[in-house]
């Protein structure tokens, strides 16, 4: 046991297993020995990877394909575009909301991934036949935005916890890869929308959407498996990785945390709340851009085919770049990488309201591009962020503070982008939004790793020995 001790592992055999408990320099404790397949029923973990694709991809659509349907969600109802468009600013309110909670229960095991999945499943069908049904504002607010806000948040929460449990040794690419379907797997579904869903076709078109999206999660969610505490691979050595020895030069950029920060630690910090402040004005804008596209394309005349494809330019990139995102995160750093990412989608305003202010559809299609570039990747880098900054132990409930921000962004974004549109006009709107992820861009390069001990001593006040 002494020699145990002494280097830093604890061997106990369970189920089968040679299970060894490893201990890192900074004392963070690692469960190396089981094979997945075997706590997956023969399954690998990749699959756990599909199945929260699959079921990102569905909830996907309430975000993404809700812009692409708001001309005949107007016509249907006849609603103004305000009417049309404060329904989404709500829904992403309790999308984004449900994080910290289904975080903080999942941490402490009180409640597994498949009840919850199936519990997603059921509220975000009920908001979608709302919105195929329901004609009220108050009624679509109702179910569609609480209701299906909820479930899409318990689903977007459950997929992106469950993956980070099983991929702890590269959490930021899992996970972007997952959010990433979030995003591009929306896409046939917003180009359907553009190009043929109408007010006679509204019906039918969202009923079948509806039961689609409820088996795709449902069934998803209930093959869901959590590893146990503190699982960690086998293949990858856990000291090594911890000391940023290992091969894959992520870890040299983006070295863990300095110690385990506790969430209410976390936000006594100065790094959390500037992080939250960054991803509120960040998803913001990202948001605006997909509600907002469709129906500005429209107003300029532009052909259906050449609106669809600009906006499934836009909601593709934006979730493809956030695999290569963390990609180039991992040669420069984390918060040199969401600068960046946060820059371009700056520049993509820019182009968005050139465009629109000369009329081009072509040009438009070219900036929906820039800003798709930048649109998504932000998203995985903070999750990545909170874990390299606050540590591993809390680290769900960190990235749901952090993600939660979201709700905000919605109520800008959404919210107040449509009275934004209405008063000043879309160009004028776009550059507002251009110089807010500027802002965020160069707020993201001057975050600071939290926990670091100060090297240099106070200066001294005048007259004073040092």
């Amino acid at each position: 046991m002494d020699n145990q001790q002494r280097s830093g592992e604890v061997h106990e055999v369970r189920e089968g297993h040679d299970v060894r408990e490893v201990r890192d320099w900074q004392g963070r404790r690692f469960r190396v020995g089981e094979d997945p397949r075997t706590l997956l029923a023969g399954r690998s973990r990749t699959s756990i990877l599909w199945q929260a694709g699959l079921a990102m991809a569905a909830i996907g659509v309430l975000q993404y394909g809700y812009g692409a349907a708001v001309p005949a969600l107007m016509e249907r109802n006849g609603w103004t575009l305000a009417e049309a468009f404060w329904p989404l600013a709500i829904w992403t309110v309790f999308q984004a909301g449900v994080g910290f909670p289904i975080a903080y229960l999942r941490q402490r095991g009180w409640v597994g991934p498949r009840v919850l999945m199936l519990m997603g499943a059921i509220l975000c069908e009920v908001g979608l036949l709302t919105l195929a049904h329901v004609p009220s504002s108050l009624g679509v607010l109702v179910g569609y935005s609480v209701v299906g806000g909820t479930g899409a948040g318990l689903v977007y929460a459950v997929c992106t916890s469950t993956i980070a449990k099983w991929y702890p040794e590269r959490g930021a690419a899992a996970v972007g890869s997952i959010t990433g379907a979030f995003a591009y797997g929306s896409v046939p579904v917003v180009i359907a929308s553009v190009v043929a869903l109408d007010a006679s076709s509204w019906l039918p078109a969202l009923d079948i959407a509806a039961v689609v999206m409820f088996l795709l999660i449902a069934i998803s969610g209930l093959l869901f498996v959590d590893p146990p505490a503190r699982w960690w691979p086998a293949a990858v050595e856990p000291r090594r990785w911890s000391l940023g020895t290992e091969p894959r030069r992520g870890r040299r950029r983006n070295p863990p945390a300095v110690r385990e920060f506790s969430a209410p630690q976390a936000l006594r910090t100065r790094a959390l709340p500037a992080m939250v402040l960054i991803l509120l004005c960040a998803g913001a804008v990202s948001l605006f851009d997909a509600a907002f596209l469709v129906v500005l394309a429209r107003g300029m005349g532009a052909d259906a085919a050449l609106i669809a494809l600009a906006v499934g330019l836009l909601v593709g990139v934006n979730g493809s770049s956030r695999a290569m995102a963390v990609g180039v995160s991992e040669r420069i750093g984390r918060c040199r990488a969401i600068g960046l990412v946060l820059a371009v989608l700056a520049a993509g305003q820019v182009l968005i309201a050139v465009a629109l202010g000369t009329g081009s559809a072509v040009s438009l299609a070219a900036a929906a591009t820039v800003a798709g570039l930048g649109g998504g990747g932000f998203y995985p880098l903070f999750a990545g962020l909170a874990r390299e900054y606050f540590g591993e132990d809390s680290a769900a409930e960190v990235h749901g503070i952090v993600y939660s921000a979201k709700a905000g962004s919605g109520l800008l974004g959404v919210g107040l982008g449509v009275l934004a549109v209405l008063a000043w006009g879309a160009p004028a709107t776009f550059l507002l939004a251009g110089g807010v992820a500027a802002l965020s861009a160069w707020g993201a390069t001057a975050l600071r790793r939290p926990g670091l001990p100060n090297t240099l001593p106070p200066l001294s006040a005048p007259g004073r020995a040092a």
